[in-house]
This record gives structure tokens, sequence and C-alpha cells, in this order.
């Protein structure tokens, strides 16, 4: 894409973050209940994630769990942008606005430990539950989303340039794969034993530490970290799939390329779209138009069928050819029956 375009679709982004955060320090100030119709505004402190969803686990766990997992799903976003093979601005844009919702949530999460909401809809006896505008936007991101998958489902998914198979290079493949995983695992294990003998001995120092107050604090720890590494590890394992396909198919097109045009066969190598190497099909091209000037006006499988035909006739002997080693193999029997012969007379003299 275009500078142009990759600003429409950052510029969504940025604009849900900052929306939300000016509406969240508005909405800081708010005492009580105002009620304009439909739509009211009330404080509320939102200790879980959206809608309030996992506010019961412990604080802990649910901070840092929670955090950690918005700058994963940052990682993501970036990975699924880039592996985007079509255009498409309302499903780029949709993620942008989903991903500008979320880290407006995980910053709250970051700065309070807590997510403020504001916004309360009513209609008849139904009052919905407290919500922000990062989470109103993140529905109008799912939208634009679904809207584009149905739209542009055929251009993303076109059934003539379909994967029917990513492993073209097993070997090659899985030993990208695995390389990119073991990069990911190695800097998640750095990392973790830094956070977590920082996080240890950070508490220990505190006055009135117990074990019972460690174990509640680093256990949650540990499984939450557990847990987005393994998540991390698996996407790294999947994003080296993409790639490594991405790089073996060509070499993998071009091969079967050559083997047509040893066959006889001239076509046109077509690359998939984001795939690299794509100078390999000019060169394709201008080995086909050598190919075909340096033959002139004869077909390749014409002159194929008259290599054969020349080697047919180099190996079999011509006629005159055949009627001497008859000959010289009907001498050769005879003298081995006189010799024969000689010998037993020999023998019977004895």
């Amino acid at each position: 894409m275009k500078k142009r375009d990759w600003l429409l679709v950052i510029a969504p982004l940025v604009f849900t973050w900052l929306i939300d955060r000016v509406t969240k320090i508005w909405a800081s100030g708010l005492v009580g209940y105002q009620d304009f119709g439909l739509m009211g505004f009330t404080l509320h402190h939102n200790h879980g994630a959206m809608l309030g969803l996992f506010s019961d686990i412990p604080p802990v766990l649910r901070i840092v769990s929670l955090s950690t997992g918005g700058a994963f799903l940052t990682f993501t976003y970036f990975i699924i942008q880039y592996l985007l093979p079509i255009k498409s601005i309302p499903l780029r844009a949709g993620l942008s606005m989903l991903l500008g919702g979320i880290l407006g949530n995980v910053t709250d999460r970051i700065i309070w430990g807590y997510v403020v909401d504001f916004l309360v809809f009513r209609f008849d006896k139904f009052t919905s539950p407290a919500m922000n505008l990062a989470d109103v936007l993140q529905w109008v991101g799912y939208f634009l989303i679904v809207y584009a998958l149905i739209k542009e489902g055929k251009i993303l998914w076109p059934e003539e340039n379909s994967r029917k198979n990513y492993w073209v290079n097993r070997r090659f493949q899985l030993r990208y794969c695995f390389s990119l995983t073991a990069l990911g695992l190695a800097l998640s294990l750095i990392s973790g034993v830094f956070s977590y003998t920082y996080f240890r001995v950070s508490l220990q120092s505190l006055p009135y530490t117990t074990s019972r107050i460690q174990e509640q604090y680093l256990g949650p720890y540990i499984l939450t970290f557990i847990i987005i590494s393994l998540a991390f590890s698996a996407l790294l394992f999947f994003v080296g799939l993409i790639l490594s396909h991405r790089a073996a198919g060509p070499v993998y097109a071009f091969e079967n390329f050559l083997e047509d045009l040893i066959a006889g066969k001239y076509r046109k190598l077509k690359l998939r779209q984001g795939d690299e190497f794509p100078h390999l099909e000019e060169v394709a091209d201008n080995l086909s138009l050598a190919l075909k000037k340096r033959l002139g006006d004869h077909d390749l499988e014409d002159e194929l069928d008259e290599i054969s035909k020349l080697k047919a006739e180099v190996s079999l002997p011509t006629e005159e050819e055949a009627h001497a080693n008859d000959h010289l193999e009907a001498d050769s029997e005879l003298n081995s029956q006189k010799i024969q012969e000689s010998s037993d007379s020999k023998l019977e003299e004895e």
C-alpha cells in the first residue's frame, strides 16, 4: 500500500485512543447520574475487562494479564496488517479501531489500575451496563471487519488463488518455524527470569511481607507469564509458516515451471500476491522467449521428438550390421562345436 493508505489505516487507531482518553479524563469529574433521555452519564470504575468481564479474579492476575494481553494484541495487529494480501481499507480500519479501543482501556489499567466507564444507555425498562467510548468504537470496528469480510471475501480468499498446501518444502519451513519459535521462547525466558527476579526481590524488600503474600502475588504472575509465552510462541510458529510459504512457494512454482518447460509445455509463471521473489515471473518469461528464439520455428515438443528418434537410431544397429552379427555368431558356434569334438576324440584315444 501507499503511504496515504497507511495513514488512513493508522489514523482510526490514534483517533480512537485519543478521543477515549479525553472523554475519560472528562468523565473522571462526574458526580452522580446525569440523564439525557436514552443516554446517561455516571462514573464507574471497572476493574475487569470490557463490560466488567474478569472482575472477580485476583487483582494482580487481572491487571497484569489484561495489560499484557493488550501488548500481545498490538503485536498481533501489526502482524495481521503485514500479512493481509489485499488493500481493504474497511477491514484494516476496523482492526485499527478495535485495537485503539483495547489500548484505551489498557492505558487506564496501567495508569489507574481500573477502567473508567461512564456511558449508560436506556431503552424502556432495559438499562445497559456502564461502558466507555472505547467499548462503543470497538463495536464499530467489529462491524467494519464483518462488513469487509462479507463484501471482499472473494478477493481475500480467491478460489483460483487459494493455497492448497502450505507445506511446499516441509524441511525448510519447519526449520524456519522452529527457529522463529525458539527465538521467541528465548526472549520470553530472558524477560521472564528478569521480571520474576525483580518482582520477587521487590516483594521481599517490602516490610511485613510474608511467604503467603509472596505466593499470592508470584503464583498468578507465573501462571499468566506461561500462558502468554505459549500463546506468543504459537503465534510465531503460525507467522513462520506463512512467511516461509511466501519464500518457499515461489521457488517451488519456479521448479515446476522448469520441469514443464523441459517437457515441452510452454506456460506463464504466475506467483501469488504477497509472495517473495516476484522477479521470477520476469525470469521465467525471458527464459521462455529465449528458448523459443533459439529453436526458431520448431516447436519444443517436435525438437524433443527428433532428439528421441536420433537417440533411438544411434542405439539400434542397421540391417547389414545385424546380418554381420548373425554370421559372426554362427561362425562362433561352429568353431565351438569343432573344438568340442576334437577334445572328445582325443579323450577317446587316450
